[in-house]
């Protein structure tokens, strides 16, 4: 796993004297766990030290999970996001670049056991978890990466209405569009013919867009991130480029609205 070099700064996408947004790299824990595994370096840590004062996580991505991330700037600010996240009172975007061409629209509705708990995953209850997802582009390259003689990737939009651990990568396995970089639940041979001959090490996720309402003054807050460089020139390669975030702010007095909402996928739900 490649890591950003240690004087990299975070990049700030919105501060107030309550809250700010941030851009995580690739690579970088958010705080201290037992995946650290001597790691000296984490999100956390390097924010407050740039910013001279504490910050309060209030949602998690994962390690290999680039994009947008809120913290509060005080323990009051803290307890409002931290309960609009659990009552999922957000709306979470992300891009990411699957095998096969993924379905144009689809509500997957799988229920997910937790993978790092106390107990074997097969006793650990079933927890619900809903994400929707659409093919917003594809591509056919003339090479067998596997036993095919054409290799197809699709760009894919996610919405999570949950926030179970790796979801979206699991959602889109169980479905059949392991995503590009999964080590774990996605497919080796893929991930190797990415990072070998794209130039794309990493797993192709990344959290674009997170709304929520401003715990302070009860306005609505979207934060968008630009994609980092190695997935920028992946786009621009696929000719994916009309579909690259900027990176900005926007107020609204209300949630945007989704996209219509297909049939929920849901057959054989219990991802054991």
């Amino acid at each position: 796993m490649r890591h950003p070099p240690d004087d990299t700064r975070i990049a700030i996408l919105y501060r107030d004297e309550h809250l700010v947004a941030v851009h995580k790299p690739s690579g970088l824990l958010v705080h201290r766990s037992p995946l650290a595994r001597g790691e000296t370096r984490f999100l956390v840590q390097q924010l407050r030290d740039q910013l001279g004062q504490r910050v309060y996580p209030v949602h998690r991505l994962d390690r290999p999970t680039s994009g947008v991330m809120l913290f509060a700037l005080d323990s009051s600010t803290a307890a409002g996001l931290n309960a609009a996240f659990t009552e999922q009172r957000v709306s979470k975007r992300y891009l990411t670049v699957v095998r096969g061409v993924g379905p144009e629209v689809a509500r997957l509705d799988y229920p997910l056991r937790e993978e790092d708990g106390p107990r074997p995953k097969a006793e650990m209850p079933a927890q619900s978890a809903l994400t929707e997802v659409r093919r917003l582009d594809s591509v056919e390259l003339p090479v067998a990466v596997d036993r095919y003689p054409q290799s197809r990737y699709s760009l894919m939009e996610a919405r999570p209405h949950s926030g179970r651990r790796h979801q979206i990568r699991r959602h889109l396995s169980r479905r059949g569009y392991p995503i590009i970089g999964d080590a774990k639940h996605g497919k080796g041979v893929h991930n190797r013919f990415f990072a070998e001959r794209l130039g794309c090490p990493r797993l192709l996720l990344a959290a674009v867009s997170l709304g929520v309402e401003h715990p302070r003054h009860g306005r609505w807050l979207d934060v968008t991130a630009p994609l980092d460089a190695g997935m920028t020139a992946l786009f621009e390669h696929f000719g994916w480029a009309g579909h690259l975030p900027r990176g900005g702010v926007a107020w609204h007095e209300s949630p945007p609205v989704s996209w219509p909402q297909p049939q929920t996928d849901s057959e054989n739900p219990v991802d054991a």
